[in-house]
């Protein structure tokens, strides 16, 4: 049997500008998306009896057809027209529906994955548009570059070097549909989208771009996200916002002591999630 692990990192939004919607009922977008230190790991392991075993240690992801990965692996299976099947176990790291892609990055692994095991030798882009069908953000990750993403998110453009920086982030496990939040979002059509730098020399360079428009739906009904974000700003962050549609926090901090001082003041007290990570 044929085995490869593969760690599915995290993503955090710098920008998210919400421009219109389309007849379709997606939404087209303007986000700056980087990947993060965080990751699930996946294992796949082929074998000669046909179909597809997901397992999964988290109780908020689904088993079987109704996971991601599980629709990844099905995609690649029909393209290479083989009756081999795949077992894929799923140890989640990401918080999941969290603002922060566990799901579709877990889903780009596994096409990454399935195309090496099985020596298919699709191109990128090739699994990316498999990935488009998937998830918007499942192109994205297997672009595996800081991108300006356009579109529904599934129109990729790679951006200079960002500074490194450390990233605190906070999860105070309330659940936020994605659904609903856009759902929810008024659109105004005469919006003027902010110019972008044409390079990131510092973190405040960074920091300067952050913007979530998802954040006017979110934070009125989830007021701890509001609450997460001043108390990162009073311990040291050079920058906080909403990742996604949340209900994940992101701060930006200068260095890893000062993230992890933060980390150990913030979940005094509470349940959150928190996790000092660094940027890719």
């Amino acid at each position: 049997m044929k085995t490869l692990t593969l760690s599915a990192p995290a993503k955090i939004n710098y920008l998210l500008d919400v421009i219109g919607k389309r007849s379709d009922g997606y939404h087209t977008l303007r986000m700056i998306m980087q990947r993060v230190n965080l990751c699930d790991k996946i294992t796949l392991t082929l074998t000669n009896i046909p179909g597809i075993n997901v397992t999964c240690n988290s109780k908020g992801a689904p088993d079987g057809p109704a996971n991601i990965a599980w629709k990844a692996a099905r995609a690649v299976l029909d393209l290479a027209e083989t009756d081999c099947g795949v077992n894929i176990s799923i140890t989640k790291n990401i918080p999941v529906a969290a603002g922060l892609g566990g799901g579709s990055s877990d889903a780009a692994s596994v096409l990454m994955g399935m195309n090496e095991l099985l020596h298919l030798s699709l191109t990128e882009q090739q699994l990316m548009e498999t990935g488009t069908k998937l998830g918007a953000d499942v192109p994205f990750f297997i672009f595996k570059k800081t991108a300006l993403a356009e579109g529904i998110g599934d129109e990729l453009t790679p951006l200079p070097d960002m500074p490194p920086c450390w990233i605190l982030l906070v999860n105070p496990g309330v659940h936020v549909s994605t659904a609903w939040v856009y759902r929810s979002l008024q659109l105004t059509n005469k919006r003027k989208l902010n110019m972008l730098p044409e390079f990131f020399g510092s973190i405040e360079d960074v920091v300067s771009i952050l913007s979530n428009d998802l954040e006017e739906v979110t934070i009125p009904a989830f007021p701890v996200i509001a609450e997460i974000k001043n108390r990162l700003m009073d311990l040291g962050a050079v920058g906080s916002m909403m990742s996604g549609s949340g209900p994940t926090v992101f701060g930006v901090f200068k260095s890893f002591d000062t993230a992890e001082i933060a980390r150990r003041e913030i979940t005094i007290g509470n349940n959150w999630f928190a996790a000092t990570v660094e940027t890719l």
